[in-house]
């Protein structure tokens, strides 16, 4: 059916944009939003074209069409990942503001009961923002932050990347080798 993948203007937009060119690759339905903070930050952080990073998916939306397939129940999907998300997008989806495509798509599969990773990328966290995380992971929201492990000895940033990309697969039980698990050697 497709998984939603939304960018935000959290710092590391190279994690959604690495998750879209796997799911890419893999042959996935995708369903991409990205914020205007977003594609501002994508513009800061990396020399990638937004044009080039929407055609990596196979269904684009404007973060203001609130009237996208992906903002309804009725439109089927596998689940969402906010990738990075920011303490905006956070707080949006924790106090059901809805005030944006992609924080009511979030929305829409907490009520359908559809999987919902989110990654997000702030540091130091605030009380408010943990008193967030927490209450969506008490309706069953998966909190990934973006902490790569180091216990396979990774040489290249990419590595690091791949094993946050690896753990949000995991998540929606998409086999992959995206990182060296625990015990396995390559």
């Amino acid at each position: 059916m497709g998984i939603i993948i939304a960018i935000t203007g959290g710092s590391g937009v190279i994690y959604g944009i690495k998750l879209i060119e796997s799911l890419n690759l893999l042959k996935m339905e995708t369903h991409l939003v990205i914020s205007e903070w977003g594609e501002k930050t994508i513009k800061i952080e990396t020399n990638l074209d937004i044009e080039y990073i929407k055609k990596l998916s196979t269904n684009w939306y404007d973060n203001n069409n609130m009237a996208a397939p992906i903002s309804s129940g009725s439109f089927k999907t596998d689940g969402m990942v906010i990738i990075p998300c920011s303490m905006k997008t956070l707080a949006s989806i924790a106090n059901g503001l809805d005030d944006s495509l992609i924080s009511r798509a979030a929305s829409v599969c907490i009520k359908e009961n559809r999987k919902l990773v989110v990654v997000p990328r702030e540091t130091p966290l605030s009380k408010i923002h943990l008193e967030n995380m927490v209450k969506l992971s008490e309706l069953g929201v998966s909190i990934l932050p973006a902490m790569p492990g180091f216990y396979f000895h990774p040489s290249t940033i990419d590595e690091l990347l791949f094993h946050i990309v690896g753990k949000v697969l995991d998540q929606f039980d998409i086999e992959n080798n995206m990182f060296n698990r625990w015990g396995v050697k390559k």
